[in-house]
């Protein structure tokens, strides 16, 4: 990964957010969304249409993590001889970004197409002069054929612009291993258990349940069940997204999250183990826990624990979904022709390509009409004893509800999290912990 020095990173994105004020950017928040779903077309295939001008013309992209798109686009180039993309590749999300970032201060060097992941999504979206704002190009056109939790990611809060288009998502599931969850006597096949913990009291006293049947925690960890309760929330976490103050304190759906996980750490069934740890990687091999609360993309960490193969399946959320990670195609003003690089973009992003990238790259859709493909449903999966686990995946994605993020999350989300940390590994009280954790955010907030 390039990182850049932490200085550099600060002086950037002082200089954007003092060229945002002088260009008044709008104000406009993200109703940065995770849930929510529309009816499909069944294309969407803006790019259809060949614009062959005979102009040559090569567009610039920057694009993140693995991916098909340099293929595609190479098939979009047999069909319009006229554009070539030329790609530059990272895996550095934050650096990505930063160099966005840079560039759009300085009013140069942005590419026609940039790879925009929906965590930094708030550092872009009031930026909005600097964009091209896809319902100029055509994107209400298509906009009923993505699940509309999606879409609104990119929408601003009065639903004006449209600053991307959807690719993947990342809808959250339960990954359980089969053969503790039978030696625990519960129900092994997907349907059994997630009917078996389809609430979250019903999830609590089969963690209890597992732990006194085979020893060992039920979950693998405070954040992910954190998680899993927290993005559960009604419209808004731990800021409103009408002014944008800090609601963490009074949102029922925060405290029921934190007061769920300390449950599951005073009655032992949550693990100590920090996620991303070699530990945590040698608990999810060696069958330490019995089930992970984690997104689609979670599969590809899973699968590295090879010993495990066969004893993995899927289930589903109690009461709800969530959904972790996904990104937006969007397109820097600085690009010479929108027209063309949005008909590239829309193409590249259709129904057609999305099945594409998710056979080829793993990319889960954001198309709702994929998932009755039957080339989408027809692949049984050995390592999750024998499962069509994007059909899960779906069955969750349809399931998640909007919910608004704001500018602080991942600040404020660490706090809590932290509180969590103590309450586990210190036996701190989690009363304390959680005012503390409330203080920090209210003086975050003040601050900010």
């Amino acid at each position: 990964m390039n990182r850049m020095k932490r200085m550099a990173v600060v002086l950037v994105a002082v200089l954007l957010v003092a060229s945002l004020a002088a260009c008044g950017g709008g104000g406009n928040k993200t109703t940065t969304n995770n849930g929510g779903n529309t009816p499909a077309a069944t294309n969407n295939g803006a790019g259809e249409e060949k614009t062959d001008t005979g102009e040559k013309i090569e567009l610039t992209f920057w694009s993140l993590g693995t991916t098909n798109y340099e293929d595609l686009a190479k098939e979009y180039t047999k069909e319009h001889p006229n554009v070539t993309v030329k790609f530059q590749n990272t895996s550095d999300q934050t650096a990505h970004h930063n160099n966005l970032t840079t560039a759009l201060s300085a009013n140069s060097g942005a590419p026609d197409i940039f790879m925009l992941e929906i965590a930094f999504m708030e550092r872009f979206i009031s930026a909005q002069d600097k964009f091209h704002n896809l319902y100029d190009l055509g994107a209400k056109d298509i906009e009923g054929d993505y699940l509309d939790w999606k879409w609104k990611q990119a929408t601003s809060l009065d639903g004006s612009f449209q600053l991307g288009l959807p690719t993947d998502i990342g809808p959250t599931v339960v990954y359980y291993r089969t053969d503790l969850v039978e030696q625990a006597g519960l129900p092994t096949d997907p349907d059994g258990f997630s009917a078996a913990i389809d609430t979250w009291d019903k999830f609590g006293t089969v963690a209890k349940q597992f732990k006194e049947k085979t020893g060992k925690p039920f979950a693998d960890l405070t954040d992910l069940v954190y998680n899993g309760v927290r993005d559960q929330a009604a419209d808004e976490i731990y800021f409103s997204k009408a002014d944008g103050s800090f609601i963490g304190d009074t949102n029922p759906q925060v405290k029921k999250a934190y007061d769920f996980t300390v449950k599951g750490i005073q009655e032992g069934w949550i693990g100590n183990t920090l996620l991303w740890s070699p530990e945590w990687n040698k608990a999810i091999n060696d069958g330490d826990f019995g089930v992970m609360l984690g997104p689609a993309w979670m599969a590809g960490t899973i699968r590295n624990a090879q010993d495990s193969a066969g004893k993995w399946a899927i289930a589903q959320l109690p009461e709800g979904a969530g959904n972790w990670g996904g990104s937006f195609l969007t397109l820097p003003k600085e690009g010479k022709h929108p027209k063309e690089t949005y008909e590239f973009i829309s193409w590249l992003v259709n129904k057609e390509n999305q099945l594409k990238s998710f056979k080829a790259s793993g990319l889960f859709p954001s198309i709702p009409a994929v998932y009755s493909e039957p080339a989408f449903t027809e692949d049984k999966d050995d390592f999750f004893s024998g499962q069509v686990i994007s059909e899960a995946y779906a069955k969750s994605a349809e399931r998640v509800k909007p919910v608004y993020y704001g500018p602080l999350h991942d600040q404020v989300d660490t706090m809590f999290k932290d509180a969590l940390k103590n309450v586990l590994e210190k036996k701190a009280d989690p009363a304390k912990e959680w005012e503390n954790a409330i203080k920090q955010a209210k003086t975050l907030a003040e601050r900010s």
